[in-house]
């Protein structure tokens, strides 16, 4: 059978942009619906992942300062602000993207209050709880998934990975279709995905002729 192309937006949600600047706004989170719209167009299969935490979430803080703080639980490891509560404006995608029932495939995560995960593969932090999309991956005989969403040195990069180290698919990063929180974060997390032999692009341009040239090989 002919090997297939699997597209990831990973949490292309509101609540991760300016437009909740009460939750967790990621610059210019709000401009990647082009470019994760672009990637789509290449891929056979669009496959998507929203947060969807709750009141009682543990990692939940109120303030700034209380953000990025050490927890000592098996699956919540961080504070953070509430974000994406369902029902919410923070809990949307972007809007041009498709709706989650639009997606060939679709994950919400973080649902129980002691679980934050950020990977879009597994719903614990130890990576035995599968969501489903390596398994839907793999039976589709999708062999390159091309990653983007928010962000990219949390739910993209961890995400990125776990495909990786699954030894099923050819990972590349579009980063035109991501955006960091922190530039050290960024930096520190794309040498870690390069390490792992993950491909790294600007831009959905970019991934397109490097498609056409791993076609062609």
């Amino acid at each position: 059978m002919k090997s297939k192309i699997a597209s990831i937006n990973v949490d292309p949600q509101k609540g991760f942009t300016p437009i909740c600047p009460d939750e967790l706004p990621v610059e210019e989170g709000d401009q990647i619906v082009p470019e994760l719209l672009a990637q789509n167009a290449l891929a056979d299969f669009i496959i998507g992942s929203s947060d969807a935490h709750c009141e009682q979430a543990l990692f939940r803080v109120e303030r700034d300062e209380d953000q990025f703080q050490s927890l000592d639980y098996a699956n919540t490891d961080c504070t953070f602000k509430m974000h994406c509560r369902p029902g919410t404006k923070g809990f949307e995608l972007l809007d041009g993207l498709p709706s989650a029932t639009e997606y060939d495939f679709f994950v919400w995560k973080g649902v129980a209050p002691d679980l934050h995960p950020y990977g879009a593969c597994y719903h614990d932090l130890a990576e035995k709880l599968s969501t489903g999309i390596i398994e839907y991956l793999v039976f589709n005989n999708v062999d390159t998934v091309i990653v983007g969403g928010l962000a990219t040195d949390y739910c993209v990069a961890t995400t990125a990975i776990q495909l990786q180290d699954s030894k099923r698919f050819n990972v590349v990063l579009n980063l035109g279709a991501c955006r960091g929180i922190t530039p050290e974060g960024v930096k520190q997390q794309l040498a870690l995905m390069e390490a792992k032999g993950i491909t790294i692009l600007q831009n959905s341009h970019a991934v397109e002729t490097w498609l056409g040239k791993e076609g062609a090989s």
